[in-house]
C-alpha cells in the first residue's frame, strides 16, 4: 500500500468522526492564557511526516511519532530533524489495521534516562504493541498488544507503561521492563460510538487520566495504592473529536487539542472550557501537546487539511 494510499484512508477515517461528534461548544475567553503563537517547524506531509505525539526534552530537544512514515524522529532547538528509527511495515501493508486501515506510530513517552517507549498499531500480531528505543539503540517491541485493536495513548508512571485502545475501549498496564500486557480499566466511560473511544492518556494527581475521542469527553480514573482502577469519573464534556491533552502546572487545568475542528481548549477543573488556539494561530489538525516550563507545544497532523503538518509554540501566561 502507498504512503499516498494510507493518508487518503486516514483522511476519510477522521472525516467520518467528524460528522459522528458534531460541533464544538463556542467559547470566548476575556483574556487569552497563550500569547505568542508561532509555527515553529513544518513538515513534509507527502512523506508522512504527520506528528501524531510529542515529547518535550529538558534541553530543548522536541521527540515526535509520524504516524503514517512509521518514524520516531527528533527536532532540535536550532530546527534540525533526525529521524531516530523507522518501524518495519507488515507483511500486509498493514491494510487490516483496526479503524484505519494502514499502520502507525501513536503514543510516545520518555523516561528520565532518554529512553523512548512508543506505540505501533499494525493489525498484526507480530507488530502491535509496545516498543521501546534505547539512546543509540535500534527499536525492539517490549510487549505484543492484540492485532484487533488499536493502541494509541501511552503514559509511564513508576515503571508501568499504560497504553489506551480505542477500539476495543480498555486500557492496558504494561511493564517497562516488558512483559505480557494485562487489562487494567474498561467501560462505558473508554468505550468508543463507532471509531475511536479512549485517546489521550496523562498520569496525574494520583490518577490515569483519558480522552474519549467519539464522546467528546475528558475521564479520571483513580490509580489505587495496590495499582488497580478505581471507579471512572466524568470529569469534562463537550469537546468533540478531542486528542491527546496536557496538564497545566500542578493542578487539573488541562489543554486539549481538538483534532477535527482545528482548536486547542484549556479546560478548567470544574469542566467548563475556553478555546485558546485555532486555525489562526497556524492549528491543522491538531494530536497532541507537551508542556515545558511556560511553553506549550502543539503538534499539527493536517490529517483533513492536508497542507501543512506543523509544530507550534506558544507562551503561557501567569495566572493570578
Amino acid at each position: 500500500m502507498s504512503k499516498k494510499f494510507a493518508r487518503n484512508m486516514l483522511v476519510a477515517a477522521v472525516a467520518v468522526a467528524s460528522l459522528a461528534v458534531g460541533s464544538p461548544v463556542s467559547a470566548t475567553a476575556a483574556t487569552t492564557p497563550l500569547s505568542h503563537a508561532r509555527i515553529a517547524q513544518h513538515f513534509d506531509v507527502a512523506d508522512g511526516r504527520m506528528p501524531e505525539n510529542i515529547v518535550a526534552e529538558p534541553n530543548g530537544t522536541i521527540d515526535l511519532a509520524y504516524s503514517a512514515a512509521r518514524e520516531i524522529a527528533q527536532v532540535t532547538r536550532t530546527g534540525a530533524v533526525r529521524v531516530l528509527a523507522t518501524l518495519p511495515m507488515p507483511s500486509d501493508d498493514g491494510v487490516n489495521t483496526p479503524a484505519l486501515g494502514f499502520p502507525l506510530v501513536t503514543g510516545l513517552v520518555r523516561d528520565t534516562h532518554g529512553t523512548l517507549y512508543f506505540l505501533y498499531a499494525t493489525g498484526t500480531a507480530d507488530l502491535t504493541g509496545v516498543w521501546r528505543l534505547t539512546p543509540g539503540g535500534a527499536p525492539q517491541r517490549i510487549a505484543a498488544l492484540p492485532a484487533d485493536g488499536l493502541p494509541n495513548g501511552l503514559a509511564l508512571d513508576a515503571g508501568v507503561l499504560y497504553v489506551t485502545d480505542s477500539v476495543r475501549g480498555v486500557i492496558w498496564r504494561v511493564p517497562a521492563r516488558g512483559g505480557e500486557a494485562a487489562l487494567w480499566a474498561g467501560g462505558p466511560e473508554l468505550a468508543s460510538t463507532g471509531f475511536l473511544g479512549a485517546n489521550g492518556l496523562k498520569v496525574h494527581n494520583g490518577a490515569l487520566w483519558a480522552s474519549n475521542m467519539d464522546k467528546g469527553t475528558v475521564v479520571r480514573i483513580p490509580l489505587r495504592e495496590n495499582g488497580t482502577a478505581g471507579p471512572a469519573e466524568i470529569r469534562a464534556e463537550h469537546l468533540p473529536g478531542i486528542d491527546d491533552f496536557a496538564f497545566v502546572g500542578r493542578g487539573d487545568r488541562i489543554l486539549a487539542a481538538l483534532d477535527q475542528s482545528n482548536q486547542v481548549a484549556l479546560v478548567e477543573p470544574d469542566g467548563t472550557h475556553t478555546i485558546v488556539l485555532s486555525a489562526q494561530d497556524g492549528l491543522q489538525n491538531p494530536t497532541a501537546l507537551a508542556v515545558r516550563g511556560d511553553t506549550v507545544y502543539v503538534t499539527s497532523a493536517a490529517y483533513l487539511t492536508h497542507q501543512d503538518p506543523n509544530l507550534l509554540t506558544a507562551r503561557i501566561q501567569s495566572r493570578g
